[in-house]
């Protein structure tokens, strides 16, 4: 158990990444993940959130949002192509 540092990268289909928010509850409750720099509506946004683990597995789920108001769902929209795959991600970490 302990602190530790998540990270990973966002992006959406060109509008840019306004914020990224990290749930430790199942999506009960969100905290603002911090934001890396911002090189352009097409690129990867880099983001990180401070983890305070608990002893044992902690799942972490992550919900970015674009610059116009869309956010990611939290059931995959299942289709051929393979587009739309825009749901929510998590990990699970275990603390010792």
């Amino acid at each position: 158990a302990g602190n530790t540092t998540v990270s990973g990268l966002a992006w959406d289909g060109g509008y840019g990444i306004r914020t990224v928010e990290a749930s430790t509850d199942g999506g009960k409750t969100w905290s603002q993940a911090t934001l890396g720099e911002d090189l352009g509506r097409f690129a990867f946004r880099p983001w990180s959130f401070a983890l305070k683990a608990r002893r044992g597995n902690n799942t972490v789920m992550v919900n970015a949002t674009n610059k116009i108001g869309q956010t990611q769902v939290t059931t995959l929209l299942f289709n051929g192509a393979g587009y739309h795959n825009n749901v929510m991600q998590n990990i699970t970490l275990n603390a010792g």
